[in-house]
Protein backbone atom coordinates (compact mmCIF):
# COMPACT_ATOMS: atom_id res chain seq x y z
CA UNK A 1 0.00 0.00 0.00
CA UNK A 2 1.88 3.27 -0.58
CA UNK A 3 1.91 5.96 1.75
CA UNK A 4 -0.10 9.26 1.18
CA UNK A 5 0.66 12.53 2.77
CA UNK A 6 -1.75 14.18 4.87
CA UNK A 7 -1.64 18.21 5.44
CA UNK A 8 -3.18 19.86 8.71
CA UNK A 9 -3.62 23.56 6.90
CA UNK A 10 -5.34 25.19 9.63
CA UNK A 11 -6.73 25.14 12.91
CA UNK A 12 -9.98 25.41 15.23
CA UNK A 13 -10.49 25.78 18.59
CA UNK A 14 -13.55 25.67 20.84
CA UNK A 15 -13.20 24.90 24.48
CA UNK A 16 -13.48 26.33 28.22
CA UNK A 17 -10.33 28.10 28.09
CA UNK A 18 -11.43 30.31 25.23
CA UNK A 19 -12.57 30.72 21.11
CA UNK A 20 -10.49 30.44 18.86
CA UNK A 21 -6.55 29.52 18.66
CA UNK A 22 -5.35 32.94 19.28
CA UNK A 23 -7.50 33.21 23.04
CA UNK A 24 -7.00 30.14 23.85
CA UNK A 25 -3.36 29.46 23.66
CA UNK A 26 -3.26 33.01 25.79
CA UNK A 27 -5.67 31.58 28.36
CA UNK A 28 -3.24 28.39 28.30
CA UNK A 29 0.26 30.36 28.64
CA UNK A 30 -1.50 32.51 31.53
CA UNK A 31 -2.51 29.75 33.78
CA UNK A 32 -6.26 30.06 32.96
CA UNK A 33 -8.55 27.59 33.96
CA UNK A 34 -11.58 26.28 32.22
CA UNK A 35 -13.13 24.68 35.00
CA UNK A 36 -16.08 26.26 37.39
CA UNK A 37 -19.28 25.87 38.38
CA UNK A 38 -21.65 23.77 35.94
CA UNK A 39 -24.35 25.69 34.77
CA UNK A 40 -25.57 24.33 31.75
CA UNK A 41 -28.17 21.96 33.78
CA UNK A 42 -28.97 21.34 37.60
CA UNK A 43 -26.21 19.40 39.36
CA UNK A 44 -27.66 20.45 42.92
CA UNK A 45 -27.60 16.08 43.08
CA UNK A 46 -24.75 15.21 41.61
CA UNK A 47 -21.40 14.43 43.84
CA UNK A 48 -19.25 16.55 41.82
CA UNK A 49 -20.67 20.07 40.46
CA UNK A 50 -17.41 21.51 38.35
CA UNK A 51 -16.96 20.78 34.99
CA UNK A 52 -14.49 22.51 32.06
CA UNK A 53 -17.86 24.28 30.22
CA UNK A 54 -17.64 26.26 26.93
CA UNK A 55 -18.99 29.55 28.12
CA UNK A 56 -20.21 32.48 25.64
CA UNK A 57 -20.11 30.89 22.81
CA UNK A 58 -21.91 32.03 19.83
CA UNK A 59 -23.32 30.01 17.58
CA UNK A 60 -24.93 32.25 15.08
CA UNK A 61 -22.12 33.60 14.08
CA UNK A 62 -21.76 30.29 12.08
CA UNK A 63 -25.05 29.16 10.81
CA UNK A 64 -28.73 30.87 10.65
CA UNK A 65 -31.29 29.87 13.60
CA UNK A 66 -32.85 27.15 11.66
CA UNK A 67 -29.83 25.40 11.34
CA UNK A 68 -29.59 25.91 15.29
CA UNK A 69 -32.96 23.95 16.09
CA UNK A 70 -31.91 21.06 13.98
CA UNK A 71 -28.70 20.37 15.42
CA UNK A 72 -26.85 19.36 18.70
CA UNK A 73 -24.32 21.55 20.47
CA UNK A 74 -21.48 19.51 19.31
CA UNK A 75 -22.31 20.36 15.75
CA UNK A 76 -22.44 23.56 16.52
CA UNK A 77 -19.09 23.82 18.13
CA UNK A 78 -17.99 21.68 15.28
CA UNK A 79 -19.33 23.93 12.36
CA UNK A 80 -17.33 26.86 14.45
CA UNK A 81 -14.08 24.98 14.96
CA UNK A 82 -14.25 24.21 11.49
CA UNK A 83 -15.13 27.98 9.80
CA UNK A 84 -11.73 28.99 12.43
CA UNK A 85 -9.76 26.12 11.27
CA UNK A 86 -10.54 26.95 7.60
CA UNK A 87 -9.75 30.42 8.01
CA UNK A 88 -6.47 29.85 9.52
CA UNK A 89 -5.62 27.79 6.51
CA UNK A 90 -5.52 30.72 4.15
CA UNK A 91 -7.09 27.70 2.15
CA UNK A 92 -9.08 29.50 -1.07
CA UNK A 93 -11.74 26.72 -2.24
CA UNK A 94 -12.27 28.09 -5.64
CA UNK A 95 -8.22 27.14 -6.23
CA UNK A 96 -8.71 23.37 -4.99
CA UNK A 97 -10.20 19.76 -6.24
CA UNK A 98 -12.71 20.11 -3.76
CA UNK A 99 -12.85 15.84 -4.29
CA UNK A 100 -9.61 16.10 -2.95
CA UNK A 101 -10.55 18.33 0.77
CA UNK A 102 -11.87 16.20 3.25
CA UNK A 103 -13.05 16.49 6.87
CA UNK A 104 -12.54 14.67 9.87
CA UNK A 105 -14.26 15.51 13.36
CA UNK A 106 -13.57 13.01 15.95
CA UNK A 107 -15.72 12.77 19.12
CA UNK A 108 -16.48 10.44 22.28
CA UNK A 109 -20.15 10.97 21.88
CA UNK A 110 -22.62 13.29 20.68
CA UNK A 111 -25.96 15.20 21.07
CA UNK A 112 -26.11 13.59 24.48
CA UNK A 113 -28.41 16.88 25.41
CA UNK A 114 -30.70 16.25 22.25
CA UNK A 115 -31.18 12.64 23.51
CA UNK A 116 -31.96 13.62 27.32
CA UNK A 117 -34.37 16.30 25.54
CA UNK A 118 -36.23 13.96 23.41
CA UNK A 119 -36.31 11.35 25.87
CA UNK A 120 -38.29 13.75 28.09
CA UNK A 121 -40.58 14.63 25.23
CA UNK A 122 -41.18 11.13 24.72
CA UNK A 123 -41.74 10.24 27.83
CA UNK A 124 -43.98 13.13 28.65
CA UNK A 125 -46.14 13.82 25.26
CA UNK A 126 -45.27 10.46 23.58
CA UNK A 127 -43.53 8.70 20.53
CA UNK A 128 -45.09 11.41 17.51
CA UNK A 129 -44.27 14.15 19.06
CA UNK A 130 -40.35 13.10 18.56
CA UNK A 131 -39.34 15.64 15.59
CA UNK A 132 -38.21 14.29 12.25
CA UNK A 133 -34.44 15.96 13.10
CA UNK A 134 -33.87 13.90 16.09
CA UNK A 135 -31.30 11.46 14.63
CA UNK A 136 -29.85 13.65 12.35
CA UNK A 137 -29.07 16.36 15.06
CA UNK A 138 -27.29 14.18 17.48
CA UNK A 139 -25.16 11.35 15.54
CA UNK A 140 -21.21 11.80 15.73
CA UNK A 141 -20.68 11.74 11.79
CA UNK A 142 -23.14 14.71 11.10
CA UNK A 143 -19.94 17.35 12.76
CA UNK A 144 -18.03 16.48 9.40
CA UNK A 145 -20.66 16.26 6.89
CA UNK A 146 -22.46 19.50 7.94
CA UNK A 147 -18.78 21.08 7.17
CA UNK A 148 -18.71 19.07 3.77
CA UNK A 149 -22.21 20.41 3.28
CA UNK A 150 -21.17 24.21 3.98
CA UNK A 151 -18.13 24.34 2.10
CA UNK A 152 -18.40 21.75 -0.44
CA UNK A 153 -15.91 19.25 0.19
CA UNK A 154 -16.18 16.22 -1.57
CA UNK A 155 -12.62 14.20 -0.39
CA UNK A 156 -13.09 11.94 2.23
CA UNK A 157 -15.16 12.32 5.08
CA UNK A 158 -15.89 10.78 8.73
CA UNK A 159 -15.74 10.63 12.25
CA UNK A 160 -13.55 8.25 13.99
CA UNK A 161 -14.95 7.46 17.42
Amino acid sequence: MARRRVVVTGLGIICPVGMGVEQTWRGIVAGKSGIGPITQFDAATFPTRIAGEVKGFEPEKYMDRRELRRTDRFIHFALAAGAMALEDSGLDLSKEDLERVGVIVGAGLGGLATIEETHRTFLEKGVKKIGPFFIPALIVNLAPAQLSLKYGLRGPNYSPV
